[in-house]
């Protein structure tokens, strides 16, 4: 549908003549790009815009009201895309011009600014979008406080806030693997889904990470649902986390092979396994029909460029931290601490792991994994893994 038209007079059409009024500001081009997580809409204008924002329910909308605006670009240049369904534009009447992003999930803008061109001719509005859970987005719409004219905002970038924690807090996100389309792994005996294992194993974790002094733990999914893997990092970034640890039990074809490991991210994998494993974990979105070639090219850049330096050696020592509390307790496979390209590590800023508590391909290993007092057993190490981790940071009073 054409980035409608709005206003009772409206055409069909969403563009102007080519020789607009010059009492209007004309909007000469625009892009989206983004995934079903976060998602950038941007409009050029040969003058400055001034703009306000604001949110609306039923369907969830975020509305931008704008001077009046001769909009002159293509409909396909503002195709919806990633978190919108739907994308909007046109006059209001002769003085205003308005957009409309309908959210396929509730979203927020985190960042809503206006720059100037590069080339000095011009200007472009630049709204970040990031998924939101439903709640919050139904408690921006009660909190704002406008009649028959929208209130302004100002929004800073990285402005989400962690919802929950207090200030001194550590934060830890554990993220329970798969999820409501997204079985995952089978039982080889049971057919117990993997995403039923790992959800299972975080609310345990959780409760055991409750009572540690000075530890906040959140999770990402808390019951049968599907989150992309985009989806998990950014969940796990508005919670405030330091830590992401996210939960799995896959299969291999190898079914003698059994035992814990814990990866983190490189992009380039440690061994033919840890490659096959983070190809078959990243195909979560393709079940989830979010597909990682619909993100636009600076995404997918950053994608290659997983993580920073210090954010790798903390992900690197957790790991180490895992594998020295499992070991002489649970099974681990050879080389416990291995590395490949799991999209759910992304996270430029946060530490993250991924921990295989078991393969559902080995008989032994499924026993385990379905058992209560074994699952208590492995929680309380991973608790005493996460003490390890910090010891350095609270022996030097951080």
């Amino acid at each position: 549908m054409c980035g409608a038209a709005l206003g009772a007079g409206a055409s069909g059409a969403c563009a102007v003549s080519a020789q607009p009024p010059s009492e209007l500001m004309v909007a000469y081009a625009a892009r989206v790009a983004g995934d079903d997580a976060r998602t950038r809409v941007v409009l050029d204008f040969d003058t400055r815009p001034t703009f306000q924002a604001r949110y609306i329910s039923n369907p969830d909308r975020i509305v931008v009201d704008l001077p009046a605006t001769a909009f002159a670009f293509a409909e396909s240049d503002l195709k919806a895309t990633g978190l919108f369904s739907d994308i909007r534009y046109g006059s209001m009447d002769a003085n205003s011009a308005r957009i409309v992003l309908t959210a396929q999930r509730p979203a927020k803008l985190v960042s809503a600014q206006v720059l100037a061109n590069d080339d000095g001719k011009g200007f472009r509005l630049v709204l970040d979008a990031e998924l939101i859970p439903q709640q919050d987005f139904d408690q921006l719409v009660k909190e704002q406080a406008w009649g028959s004219e929208p209130q302004p905002m100002t929004i800073a970038a990285d402005s989400a806030a962690a919802v929950g924690s207090v200030p001194d807090e550590y934060v830890i996100a554990i993220d329970a693997g798969h999820g409501g389309i997204d079985a995952g792994a089978a039982g080889a005996t049971t057919k117990t889904s993997e995403k039923d294992i790992t959800l299972a194993f975080a609310r345990i974790l959780l409760e055991k990470l409750k009572k540690e002094p000075g530890i906040h733990a959140v999770m990402t999914r808390e019951n049968d649902e599907f989150l992309s893997l985009s989806q998990r990092v950014v969940l796990a970034r508005q919670k405030g986390a330091e830590l992401l640890i996210s939960l799995h039990a896959d299969t291999l074809r190898q079914g003698d092979i059994r035992g814990a490991t814990v990866y983190t991210i490189s992009d380039k994998a440690s061994d033919h396994m840890a490659a096959q494993l983070a190809e078959r974990e990243n195909f979560s979105d393709a079940i989830g029909g979010v597909a990682l070639s619909d993100e636009p090219s600076e995404v997918s850049d950053i994608l290659l460029d997983l993580t920073r330096r210090e954010t790798q050696a903390f992900s690197i020592s957790m790991a180490q931290a895992v594998v020295s509390s499992f070991e002489g307790q649970i099974g681990l496979i050879n080389n416990p601490h291995r590395y490949a390209g799991f999209r759910v590590l992304q996270a430029h800023d946060v530490p993250s792991i991924l921990l295989e508590l078991g393969f559902l391909s080995n008989k032994e290993d499924e026993k385990l994994l379905l058992d209560p007092v074994w699952r208590d057993k492995v929680a309380g190490l991973m608790v005493d893994a996460i003490r390890r981790y910090r010891a350095p940071v609270l022996a030097n009073g951080g």
